[in-house]
């Protein structure tokens, strides 16, 4: 019996303090083919003498730290030649540690590369690559020493979408918010919206193709380049870019934009990390009618949710839920809260009928080529924030994102505080409604009907649940828990949570899909997080050590072939950094399964994490559904509110036997 043994290792190992920490940042490439509407940004339309000059901006952080990552870059662009009309301007700095020659730790460097090789311009007193200040200096110093007909600028480094921002300086902890992205443009650049500073300003980090960061950018760009999800470690290419753009600097920024993305996808694939790969490259002179579909997409949610808060929002819920959403948001992977507007829309297409189409064409008009892995293709291009956390902290940052529409801002304020803010009036009075709401308070949903509901049986041995209406206008969406109970080790060990139930949602009724099988890793179970339920996919999250450290296991499950493929590992990140190393699991390499455990009649309160079993990683590994063992298991309904709280049912017994017949049984009371 497979439990009973890893119960046996579970008891007898250390155990440790559960902690849910924040994780970071072989099949044809998906490229969007321009339309003929974009057709006309790709051709050439400057003159082949005009000169270019990017801003490099390297926050090395401990991506360079650990593993060298920014000289890796580095490396890359000086495989490209540059003609005397191109140049790459760059600034390194906010590393403990680099991993070259060239650039000095604690210092501040300028460097120049150009026709005549790797230059070193100034090296001064260190600054915080954190700041805007920074940022603006870095901008006025290229202004003031090199003329240029077209300016490209590049942010790299981590990114943590619209509410964290980006550009994490290693040795002072500091992040650049967009607000400070925008104020530093602003010191050293006017905004034109006619004929707007910067050719392109692209973000080689992740999570940062936001709406927010694109209304952040208008008038100081005509293009920006950047990912909706966690970028890999390789990032983007520079040789084959800077080359292209050595080679024909006739080319416009619409395809210069091209011409990153689609290298940046190749070098995903050598480096066998496209499977959730995105980067767009986004028209920012469309900002005025996004930013009108947009704001008017937020009004009729407001006015339809003051009008029946809990109805609306639990069907935005579901709908959000459905969408493609950025950087894991769970428990085990972290909350980014970012999700693809335009598949939003898409999804709430019912809901929202006045607006949802609209906004979908503007963010097509907007989105003039996007580059996208199998496991991320339905994203727009461009994401937007949406409270998958419940998080009133992380709604505060977004509320202070000045480029944010600020009926996003009152129609998530009601969400998770249960009022209309006033300012909030003359909004929803142009729609007719003329006065706000009685505040609900926190408490719009309430749980208090949902706890310990009580699981049945229906003739088929199955355990269900019935929803009355008002119970279903709480919930967003519904996963199943299950734990194996092991009574003579006194233990509970829980296995994780998943999306494999049955429901209705126009009767109510919930029915378990348990088939005796879990997912197991070269046969040891593993816990899991389901992280998206898409169409023909879902992703996992599975907390593992990998070689003695603590990463999450990313895995997707394909309907089509009823079979999971593993993506690669995360590490663990802080300060709401996505971490962008995809770790590919190779020969040799040691997993050891975690897992969460309580005991039977102890005191305990909280489940315990411990390591369970370590094994050795082969060309063969595998993550598969299999018999999960004869023995005795809880299984409960977890209801998901919009605002992210969350309820479970009564437990039920399933009985597995040796042969995987299932019987189920009410618990004693």
């Amino acid at each position: 019996m497979i439990f009973r043994r890893y119960m046996k290792i579970f008891f007898l190992s250390a155990i440790f303090t559960m902690a849910f920490l924040v994780s970071g940042c072989l099949d044809d490439i998906d490229v969007e083919e321009p339309n003929q509407t974009h057709a006309q940004h790709f051709a050439d339309t400057f003159s082949p003498d005009d000169t270019w000059l990017v801003y490099w901006y390297i926050c090395g952080s401990n991506l360079e730290t650990d593993g060298g990552a920014a000289t890796k870059d580095i490396e890359e662009m000086l495989e490209a030649k540059l003609p005397a009309n191109v140049k790459v301007l760059i600034q390194a700095g906010g590393s403990k540690e680099w991993r070259n020659a060239v650039i000095k730790s604690g210092a501040t460097n300028l460097l120049l590369y150009s026709a005549d090789g790797l230059q070193e311009l100034v090296t001064a007193a260190d600054s915080d690559m954190g700041d805007a200040e920074t940022v603006a200096s870095f901008l006025q110093f290229g202004k003031d020493n090199f003329e240029a007909d077209h300016r490209v600028f590049v942010f790299w480094d981590h990114g943590g979408g619209s509410v964290f921002g980006l550009c994490q300086d290693e040795r002072t902890g500091n992040i650049l918010t967009l607000n400070e992205v925008r104020d530093a443009f602003a010191a050293v650049f006017d905004a034109n919206t006619e004929n707007p500073p910067f050719e392109v300003i692209g973000f080689d980090t992740c999570l940062m193709a936001t709406y927010e960061m694109a209304n952040n950018l208008y008038g100081f760009a005509h293009y920006m380049v950047a990912s909706e999800e966690v970028e890999p470690g390789n990032g983007w290419q520079y040789t084959s870019w800077l080359k292209s753009l050595g080679e024909n600097p006739a080319m416009s920024g619409a395809r210069l934009g091209q011409v990153i993305c689609d290298g940046y996808y190749a070098g995903c694939e050598d480096a066998w990390t496209e499977d959730t790969a995105t980067l767009s490259v986004v028209d920012l002179t469309k900002i005025p009618n996004l930013r009108t579909a947009y704001e008017n997409f937020g009004i009729e949610a407001l006015r339809l949710s003051a009008q029946s808060p809990r109805k609306f929002f639990s069907q935005l819920g579901r709908s959000a839920k459905n969408s493609e959403n950025y950087g894991g948001n769970t428990r085990e992977s972290g909350y980014y809260d970012m999700v693809d507007i335009g598949d939003l829309a898409n999804n709430a297409r019912d809901l929202m009928p006045q607006t949802s189409a609209t906004l979908i064409r503007a963010i097509d008009d907007a989105v003039i080529h996007k580059v996208q892995g199998p496991y991320r293709k339905k994203g727009s291009g461009l994401s937007g924030f949406y409270p998958y956390s419940g998080n009133d902290q992380m709604y505060a940052m977004y509320t202070r994102v000045n480029a944010a529409p600020d009926s996003q801002k009152y129609l998530y304020h009601h969400l998770l505080r249960g009022s209309i803010p006033d300012e909030a009036q003359g909004i929803l009075a142009s729609t007719g409604l003329q006065e706000l709401p009685e505040p609900l308070g926190e408490n719009l949903f309430s749980s208090s009907d949902l706890e310990d509901l009580k699981i049945q049986i229906d003739k088929k041995n199955n355990a269900f649940v019935q929803l009355t209406p008002e119970q279903l206008e709480n919930i967003a969406y519904i996963n199943c828990n299950l734990a194996y109970v092991d009574a003579e080790n006194d233990i509970i060990l829980y296995l994780g949570s998943d999306s494999n139930v049955k429901i209705d949602w126009k009767k109510g009724t919930v029915t378990d899909n348990f088939d005796a099988t879990w997912p197991m890793l070269d046969g040891h179970p593993v816990y899991i997080e389901v992280k998206a339920v898409e169409d023909d996919y879902n992703l996992y999250s599975i907390p593992i050590k990998l070689n003695g450290v603590r990463v999450n296991l990313e895995a997707a499950y394909q309907y089509s072939t009823n079979s999971y493929k593993i993506l690669g590992a995360r590490g663990l990140s802080s300060n709401g950094m996505a971490d962008r190393n995809l770790i590919k699991l190779k020969d040799g390499d040691e997993i050891t399964t975690l897992h969460y455990g309580i005991t039977i009649t102890g005191e305990d309160s909280d489940f315990t994490e411990a390591e369970v079993v370590t094994f050795t990683v082969s060309k063969n590994t595998t993550l598969a559904d299999e018999h999960i063992g004869a023995g005795e298991y809880l299984y409960c309904f977890e209801f998901v509110m919009p605002n992210n709280e969350s309820a479970t049912s009564q437990f039920i017994n399933f009985t597995v036997d040796d042969d995987g017949s299932i019987t189920t049984n009410e618990l004693e009371e």
